[in-house]
């Protein structure tokens, strides 16, 4: 196999890994604590579903054995790295994966040479700032770690997490009105839910400063909810009636990007007694904040039936005929499992 098939084959195998362990209890719990589950995951960094693909991976002689574990799939990737390292996304995939090992010096390691390699990608600038945190002293941002941040904002200068870590390391060094001028932008930009602690912390940050809070915000309405789309799920009747699945099997309904990563963009769990279905998948079923539904021009919509219950799709699933969508959506997307495609 070529030296890059192999490479790429590696991180999807690892990025199928890493999914596997977060969303299987993810999926099996309520929305409500998936979402506390997601927003836990970006504080400590995420961003696990980028992930580039090559048409040779696909190629029958191109096989990799699928590891067992998540340190047996860190440790093809590492093998992979070593023989070939200009591979930005494959450091920044091999330092989230040790992140979520708690691997923490070694992912600051990872992440420090995908921002070398990659000096002009914010997101990659902003992880490995935070990683240098992680393994610092009372997780505090040193020189570099600042240096990178302001770098990112350089490059990008409405990056979020670029703009509140630097406001952090601004705090951590007693520039607290610096830090408030950094931070205030953010207001402009974050959701409703988030303003009020935000000014909460910039108002702390003033205050310190020898300064007056900022002024009382003045209401405003809130803007409409995201309509999401609507998908319906039958089972074919011919189907059903020749082949006999137990009720408790698990049907996932799934958004995707179109013509991108397998990963999921909204997913909803159910069961096939559940069956026909008509729901609505919107922003809240992302299972990874990064990326929302009503971010994409175009989704494939899917459907499928696991009798093991796991979000990874496993022999002997049945799948529905995906559905490219142009959004947002007029119509409902209707699918059905068990028919055979035309």
């Amino acid at each position: 196999m070529a030296p890059m098939a192999m490479f790429w084959v590696c991180a999807c195998v690892l990025v199928l890994v890493v999914l596997a362990l977060l969303l299987r209890p993810l999926l099996r719990e309520s929305r409500g604590i998936a979402a506390a589950f997601a927003v836990g995951i970006a504080v400590a960094a995420f961003a696990l579903y980028r992930v580039v693909g090559t048409p040779a991976a696909l190629e029958p002689q191109a096989t990799v054995a699928m590891p067992e574990t998540l340190d047996d799939a860190i440790k093809q990737m590492q093998a992979e790295l070593a023989k070939n390292p200009n591979q930005p996304e494959g450091w920044r995939l091999l330092g989230q994966a040790l992140s979520n090992s708690q691997r923490l010096t070694e992912a600051r390691d990872a992440f420090a040479h995908a921002a070398k390699l990659a000096p002009q990608e914010p997101d990659v600038l902003v992880e490995a700032a935070q990683a240098r945190a992680m393994t610092a002293p009372n997780r505090t941002f040193d020189a570099q770690a600042v240096t990178l941040l302001e770098t990112a904002l350089q490059v990008q200068p409405q990056h979020q997490r670029a703009r509140w870590f630097l406001g952090i390391a601004q705090r951590q060094a007693g520039k607290d009105a610096e830090a408030a001028r950094t931070w205030e932008p953010l207001l402009a930009v974050v959701d409703a839910s988030t303003t009020a602690s935000l000014r909460t912390q910039i108002n702390a940050a003033r205050v310190a400063a020898g300064e007056a809070p900022l002024p009382e915000a003045t209401p405003v309405a809130s803007a409409p909810p995201s309509q999401g789309l609507r998908v319906r799920v039958a089972l074919d009747p011919e189907f059903a009636s020749r082949v006999r699945l137990r009720g408790d099997a698990t049907v996932f309904v799934i958004a995707r990007a179109a013509g991108g990563p397998p990963m999921p963009v909204a997913v909803e769990r159910h069961t096939l007694q559940d069956l026909p279905l008509d729901i609505v998948l919107d922003d809240g079923d992302s299972p990874m904040p990064t990326q929302k539904l009503s971010a994409l021009r175009e989704v494939e919509v899917l459907a499928r039936i696991s009798t093991s219950g796991d979000a990874l799709p496993q022999e002997g699933d049945i799948a529905s005929t995906p559905v490219r969508v142009t959004l947002p959506a007029k119509s409902p997307v209707d699918l059905t499992l068990g028919r055979a495609s035309p």
